[in-house]
């Protein structure tokens, strides 16, 4: 299930990928726009920067933007970098793989081609959602 916390950073994602020619947003319009509280999302944010997907600029007309264009950030990389990794369990996973401490083994888990394929499936469609077409759909609804 996704977290509230993507939620609101894809939200946010989506709106900065709107205003992108606008420049840097201040964080208290972030949060208006995606209706996420101030605190909450300032960490989130602050968490997206740390890790490559918004730059920030300090001052009065400073704020937080895209590190790349929008159509080159995809939902799965917002969601890999709150939630973790795609899938189910870990031994369906292609970035954090591991056995599960309870199969005796990958190979001859029943479970586990289910896992693999669910986890495809989600990956499919992550990967190819990106935030320009989230912020075209976004614009639309203004």
């Amino acid at each position: 299930m996704l977290s509230q916390r993507s939620r609101y950073a894809l939200r946010a994602m989506a709106f900065l990928a709107v205003r992108d020619e606008a420049g840097p947003a201040a964080i208290a319009e972030i949060a208006e726009a995606s209706a996420a509280p101030r605190k909450f999302l300032e960490a989130i944010l602050l968490e997206l920067k740390r890790r490559q997907l918004l730059v920030s600029t300090r001052g009065r007309f400073g704020g937080y933007a895209l590190a790349r264009p929008a159509d080159q950030i995809s939902f799965a990389d917002v969601i890999r970098v709150l939630d973790g990794p795609l899938a189910l369990a870990p031994c369906a996973s292609k970035t954090a793989y591991r056995p599960c401490e309870t199969c005796p083994s990958v190979a001859g888990c029943p479970v586990h081609p289910a896992l693999v394929a669910a986890r495809e499936a989600v990956a499919s469609v992550l990967e190819g959602w990106t935030l320009a077409q989230a912020g075209a759909a976004a614009s639309d609804m203004l």
